[in-house]
Formats: structure tokens, sequence, C-alpha cells
């Protein structure tokens, strides 16, 4: 009797997985079914949007509507992938394309699909719609996108930082006085590729910035001076060489060489011994590409006298740069040069060494 129950109540089990499996089955099978569908459907879609921006871009809305029909659905879905296809598009073309693209943009009020976005509590909807907003330059959305601007996401903040710039240009950087957050190096070159031009009366919120605090304010700013060579800031960029932060320091010479100051090398070589070795190496490379023989006798000392083979080696290359070929094979073939010397200056004539 015992048995007999354990082998119905082992049936049983096992007639209840069965069911389980096949359940599942059947579910995968609906939910693969309805995923093709879904990617024949937006295949479609895209291929009758896809027509539409290509015929508009060529020939121009107001023609496109005498000869088509296009009618766009009133599917969340559908206009969501319309906008996307706008987006997409947009990046790719200028000047009366990216125009023709903008008006289809208005023409279809997909300005909602953007805004709702905006709305969302997922952060890459909300980066997402402030990216769709910027790219089809809805002037009208920046109250809203500036809301972003404190937004704990790295990725929503900094496309509301992106869109304030692209939207008004230097005055959209105005965040950068109170930001606490680091931009990155790739954020900073989005902005500045999103600038064309600066006021003249910019000179006191460009100071504040180099004074800033948080340091990646400061080598932004660094790098704005390099864009628009803006010389009248060569003093106070002097300053910034005794920074407590290295890579300001070697941002600094890379902004003073970017200047073209006559004085640059001077400097360089009066700041160089108190400078940490990063930044020296910095200084060495910098002479060897600025190409002035001023610092001819600085590298000849450094190489000769400095213990550290890697400064020897930067200034033998420096040498070697800015022409003392002949100069180096000397010190090659004298006969108190040490064999250390020997190997950097036969590295520094790429020569092999034996």
């Amino acid at each position: 009797m015992l048995i007999t129950t354990s082998i119905h109540f082992l049936f049983l089990i096992f007639l209840g997985m069965l069911l389980l499996v096949l359940l599942l089955i059947i579910t995968v099978l609906f939910y693969s079914f309805y995923q093709y569908r879904e990617s024949i459907r937006i295949a479609r879609w895209s291929a009758i949007i896809n027509k539409k921006i290509s015929d508009t871009i060529v020939y121009g809305e107001d023609e496109v509507l005498q000869n088509n029909n296009f009618t766009i659905s009133h599917n969340s879905l559908f206009r969501n992938l319309f906008l996307k296809k706008l987006v997409d598009s947009e990046k790719k073309f200028s000047g009366v394309a990216q125009h023709r693209i903008q008006d289809l943009f208005v023409r279809y009020n997909l300005k909602n699909e953007a805004l709702k976005k905006l709305d969302q509590k997922k952060k890459h909807l909300i980066a997402g719609g402030i990216q769709e907003l910027t790219a089809m330059n809805v002037v009208e959305a920046i109250p809203k996108i500036s809301v972003f601007l404190e937004h704990p996401s790295s990725q929503v903040y900094q496309e509301a930082q992106y869109a304030l710039v692209s939207f008004k240009g230097f005055e959209g950087l105005y965040f950068l006085d109170t930001i606490s957050t680091t931009i990155s190096e790739w954020q900073q070159l989005r902005l500045l590729r999103s600038l064309v031009s600066i006021p003249l009366e910019c000179n006191n919120k460009i100071k504040n910035w180099l004074e800033s605090e948080n340091n990646s304010v400061v080598i932004f700013s660094l790098k704005l001076l390099r864009k628009f060579q803006l010389l009248t800031f060569y003093p106070l960029i002097i300053n910034l060489l005794n920074h407590s932060s290295v890579e300001i320091r070697v941002q600094t010479i890379h902004t003073l060489l970017s200047l073209e100051n006559s004085s640059t090398i001077s400097h360089l070589i009066q700041v160089y011994p108190e400078q940490p070795i990063e930044v020296q190496l910095e200084i060495l490379q910098s002479m060897k590409t600025s190409k002035d023989h001023s610092c001819t006798d600085f590298l000849k000392k450094e190489l000769l006298e400095n213990p550290l083979s890697t400064i020897k080696i930067h200034s033998a290359e420096a040498l070697f740069s800015l022409g003392y070929q002949e100069y180096l094979l000397q010190l090659i073939h004298k006969q108190s040069s040490s064999a250390q010397l020997i190997q950097i200056i036969k590295y520094a004539l790429q020569e092999k060494v034996c």
C-alpha cells in the first residue's frame, strides 16, 4: 500500500513537471512568435520611414506631399521609431538637409514624444528625450532640460549640459560656476565642439573657471583658451604651473605652447626644477616640439648631469629634434661618455644598440 502511494505521488510530480515544461515551451513559442511579428512590423515601418526621410531630403517636403500618401500612425511605437530615425539622420547631414529633417519633426508633431520622456523615471529614457529635443532644436524645452543639470545620473546631466551649450553657446556654460561633478574628457570634447564662438565680455567668467576648485573645470577652461586663442590670459595661465594638480600643470604647458609666447620656453625652464617628474617630462616634450633653440644649453645639461634615465632620454630626443645630431654623435665617440649615455643617445638617434 505504501509503495503504491509513493509511485502515485511520484507520477503526479512527474506529470506536474511535464506540464510545467510544456507550459514554458508554449510561452517561449508565443513570445518568439510575438517578437518575430514585431520585428517584421518594425522592419516594414523602418522601410516606410527611411523612404519618407530620404525623399524629403532630396525633393523637399512640399513636393513629396503632392506625390505621397504617407500618414503618421498614432501608434506610440511608430512615432518613437520615426523620431529615432529623424535624430539618427540629423547627425549625418547639415545645411538644407538638416533643416528638412527638422521640418519633418515639426510637421508631424513629434515634440510631444520627446517631451514625454523627460517625465519618465528611467535615466536612459530621460537622456534620450534630451538628446532628441536638442537634435531637433526645440528651444522652448530649455527650462525643462535645465532641471536635469542636478540629476544624479551622469548619463542625464551630461546630456543636459550638452543641450544647454548647443542651444545657448557660451552662455550655456553657466553650470560651470557651481558644478561639483567631474567633467569627463569625452564630455569636454563634446562641449568644445559645440562652441563656435565666445563673446568679447567673457574674461571674468573664464577667470573664475580657471580659479575653480573643480579641477575638471580648470582643465576645460584651458582647452577653451587653446581653441579660441585667448592670448590675454597668458599671465594667469603661467600661475597654474604651481597648481596642486599634476594634470592641470600638464594641460597648462599645452596651453602655453598653443598661445605661442616668445617667453614660454624660458618660463618653463625657470619652473622646471620644482616640478614633479611627470611635469618635467612634459616640459621636455614641449621643447622637442617647440623648435625653440633657446633651450639647447638646458637640454645639454639635463642630458649630461641629470641622474634619471627617462630625463636623459627625453633630453636627447629633444636635442635630436632640434637638429643637434652632430653634437650627439660627438658624445657617442667621446671616450669619457658612459655606456648608459651612449645607449641613450643611440636610442635618440634611432640606431640599434649592439
